[in-house]
């Protein structure tokens, strides 16, 4: 089928047909829906090498990983959901591996110098990112998956991170828990940050004192969170409730509590950030864990259309959203013991 025909089956223009498949602005949500319809119902592709003559892109997207640290499943789920969009409009995803933050920065001046990809995603911000910064001086279209304050307008999407570990903690508080152990990732990345302001803002509402000792940064992975919360353990005042950054982190402290002779759920209670992994399901846990949960997937999927909408001229500024994070209570989070 070619674009003629679907506009004829709509009875649209084929510019109109055009842009509402990639996404336009100017073309309102009604219109792309029916001629998204359309086309997948159709068989309807767009001939990828007459796009890329037409409008002089590439038809690829560009992702900068640093080594096997972000080559994990986190990552695996967003590439499934970024991944699979663009596949289906027919382009490219050119990831490129790093060892260390200055190749990273020389790995986006060769991308914008070869003019090999359209625009990049930029994955794990810090407070104030200088890739950003970098980008917007290539002139580098990009989408941001998180936050960060350089003072100039950006296009992002990220996840209340804030307000979903204050509900968490205020929760445990609720319980009756005071030793609140909460294992985040690493300072100076954005959603770390953002996710100790709610842990901090919930104890200080109740009073309840601060203990940097209770505080872990790290990676997230099994190995670590399993050490550490065995150090934790130890302690003559341990904590009574963990806040688990991943559910990799989770699987960690799980091993150490059991490994002390403790149940979860009764002795020790646990939260954990759960990414919606399709192999490690928190209903399927004994006892089944409570979390706070935003899924990976999806946000590789809206952060593909995101890219395209800016790529179609839709301003960055006006590229924003935020998403809420549910909280599903479970049988891991009970009230403090004694």
């Amino acid at each position: 089928m070619r674009l003629k025909d679907l506009a004829e089956h709509l009875g649209l223009s084929q510019t109109t047909v055009s842009r509402a498949l990639n996404n336009y602005p100017e073309v309102n949500e009604v219109t792309r829906r029916r001629v998204a319809e359309a086309a997948d119902s159709l068989g309807y592709r767009p001939n990828a090498s007459a796009l890329r003559l037409a409008t002089g892109r590439a038809g690829a997207i560009g992702l900068v990983l640093r080594g096997a640290d972000e080559l994990g499943p986190h990552m695996s789920e967003f590439l499934s959901g970024f991944g699979s969009y663009m596949a289906n409009r027919e382009i490219d995803v050119l990831v490129t591996t790093v060892a260390s933050q200055q190749e990273e920065l020389a790995a986006y001046r060769r991308l914008a110098a070869s003019q090999k990809v359209d625009a990049v995603v930029l994955h794990s911000p810090t407070l104030r990112d200088e890739r950003a910064e970098l980008l917007l001086d290539l002139k580098m279209p990009f989408v941001l998956h998180g936050r960060t304050d350089i003072g100039r307008p950006l296009a992002w999407l990220d996840i209340d991170n804030t307000g979903a570990l204050e509900r968490a903690t205020s929760h445990l508080l609720d319980l009756g828990h005071k030793r609140i152990a909460l294992f985040n990732g690493h300072k100076g990345q954005t959603f770390s940050e953002h996710r100790e302001l709610g842990y901090l803002a919930a104890l200080s509402s109740r009073g309840v004192a601060f203990d940097r000792k209770l505080i872990v940064n790290s990676a997230f992975t099994d190995e670590i969170a399993f050490r550490m919360a065995q150090s934790m353990l130890e302690l003559r005042a341990r904590p009574t409730a963990f806040l688990a950054g991943s559910m990799m982190t989770a699987l960690g402290i799980f091993r150490a509590i059991r490994q002390a002779g403790l149940e979860l759920g009764s002795d020790i209670s646990m939260i954990a950030h759960d990414d919606v992994f399709p192999y490690l399901n928190a209903d399927n846990m004994y006892p089944t864990m409570s979390t706070t949960r935003s899924s990976m997937r999806h946000a590789g999927t809206r952060i593909a259309e995101l890219v395209i909408q800016v790529l179609s001229g839709k301003p960055v500024g006006d590229v924003h959203e935020l998403w809420p994070v549910e909280l599903v209570l479970r049988q891991s989070s009970g009230p403090a013991p004694g």
